[in-house]
């Protein structure tokens, strides 16, 4: 069995333009000559490798504690991609994927509404990118509603270098936050013969 660790650290990845940055405080240190070393953080719901919940865009939606966590486990399609991504380019490569699917871009591949459209009436459960956001920056609204209106869960700020295209199993819960719109989240494939 193989694992990839496919988050980003919370800390270093480089925040969605206008989102503040993340930082670590350390409350209680032993180099300091305290008994024990305490920290805490403060990040955006959105920071590193993240989920986003359906309240993210939709009022009333369901949070990130609400979120179907058998959706964020199971079997994973990775696949190399570039560009706008449509409804068309879906219908090309759904045959070949699982119910969950990650693009790899190099944080440049994104879907459009009708590509989210399409893989939302595949009964896809969960997509991911390794891009800051799976939309590009003129349809960030409509693409994200029409995933979220269907409560199909996004991951985005995905680490997938070094990690082969291929069919995997996806384990990314999200931290239990009520009334969060979003979580940060660590991402793990995993490879077994059972996945080939």
């Amino acid at each position: 069995m193989e694992f990839y660790d496919i988050s980003r650290d919370l800390l270093s990845a480089e925040p969605y333009p206008g989102d503040p940055k993340p930082y670590l405080e350390r409350i209680r240190s032993m180099e300091a000559g305290e008994d024990y070393t305490l920290s805490a953080f403060y990040a955006c719901c959105h920071s590193g490798t993240h989920a986003d919940a359906p309240s993210h865009y939709i009022l009333g939606g369901k949070d990130i504690s609400e979120l179907s966590l058998d959706h964020c486990f199971g079997p994973c399609t990775l696949l190399t991609a570039s560009g706008v991504l449509t409804g068309a380019h879906m219908d090309q490569i759904l045959p070949y994927c699982e119910k969950r699917v990650l693009f790899r871009g190099e944080g440049k591949a994104f879907l459009t509404p009708s590509a989210a459209f399409a893989l939302c009436d595949a009964g896809v459960l969960l997509v991911g990118t390794d891009a800051c956001s799976i939309a590009s920056p003129d349809a960030e609204e409509e693409t994200h509603r029409e995933f979220l209106e269907r409560e199909t869960v996004i991951l985005e700020g995905l680490c997938l270098d070094g990690v082969p295209d291929g069919r995997y199993l996806l384990a990314a819960f999200p931290i239990k936050i009520h009334g969060a719109e979003g979580s940060p989240v660590r991402a793990v494939l995993i490879k077994s013969d059972n996945t080939e």
